[in-house]
């Protein structure tokens, strides 16, 4: 196999050096708080400490979508959790999501503050938080939402951590490694396209959380934005995938959520921290501390 040597494993596996590749910094194989940091806190009710990645985007989609059908409950103050330089272990946010991965929700709306991590359980949340908002009441549209919903939370890491982690991040290209992944992404664009050659929407005739969940991360890949890997998979063959990304990223709603906690790209697609609709007006970069 290209780029491998032979590895026989020892019979007992022990972390005795950093495993390589982009990310190496920040892997290791024990959970919990590796400092001391508060988690600041804004004046809305709901506090998401979060970053632009695909799954950051799941919820400050939603946030938005739901500002746009007038929630004003769902206001926010969106912090930026810079993952690269380990803010995820500070303990503090280590309170809010044991599992220390982007996004995670505090909501302070009432007596008690409520933790929600996991962003498909904080995009269920949110919906049945605000009267099933994006989230179908029908038991069988209901089912249809959630098995993919649940679809996308099974599958990504496939795609993220098995396809985009060796085909893009991995310190040496191991054929095995990628070929194999490739063929389960593949599978997966498949799975949806043949879905959305029947449904306009995942979930049918209606946009719900579950366009909300998948759209980030196969989306992007069906436009070519993820990994830099559009010519390599053949996306454009997918073309009800393409059709629907295309119609799901003209939604106004969608093109904010897609800015907040963003750190690259053009200056102008970018607002790190999100604290009022406003900040929306400058749609530069420099919004890295709360308002006075």
């Amino acid at each position: 196999m290209n780029g491998t040597t032979a590895y026989t494993p020892p019979t007992v596996w022990s972390w005795n050096k950093e495993s390589g590749g982009r990310f190496a910094n920040i892997n290791r194989p024990i959970a919990g708080a590796t400092h001391e940091k508060d988690l600041p806190v804004g004046r809305h009710p709901l506090q998401l400490y979060s970053l632009a990645t695909p799954n950051g985007v799941k919820v400050t989609v939603m946030l938005e979508e739901l500002l746009a059908l007038g929630h004003a409950g769902a206001e926010y103050d969106a912090w930026l959790i810079r993952i690269n330089d380990g803010d995820q272990f500070g303990s503090g946010f280590v309170a809010v999501n044991p599992n220390s991965k982007i996004p995670a929700l505090m909501d302070r709306s009432g007596d008690k503050p409520i933790r929600v991590f996991e962003s498909g359980a904080i995009l269920q949340y949110l919906a049945e938080k605000f009267g099933s908002a994006f989230l179908p009441t029908e038991r069988a549209e209901r089912a249809e939402c959630l098995s993919w919903l649940f679809w996308q939370m099974g599958s990504a890491p496939y795609l993220g951590g098995g396809f985009g982690h060796f085909y893009a991040y991995a310190p040496t290209k191991i054929e095995y490694a990628i070929d194999r992944f490739a063929m389960e992404t593949k599978r997966q664009l498949d799975v949806l396209d043949r879905r959305l050659a029947e449904s306009r929407y995942l979930a049918g005739d209606e946009y719900t959380i579950a366009d909300i969940a998948v759209w980030p991360w196969y989306g992007a890949l069906a436009k070519g934005q993820l990994y830099e890997a559009g010519e390599f998979l053949q996306v454009s063959e997918y073309r009800n995938v393409v059709r629907w990304a295309d119609e799901i990223a003209k939604r106004p709603a969608v093109q904010r959520g897609r800015m907040v906690n963003r750190t690259w790209g053009q200056p102008t697609s970018q607002l790190h921290e999100r604290h009022d609709a406003s900040d929306f007006d400058t749609r530069t970069q420099d919004k890295l501390q709360a308002p006075t």
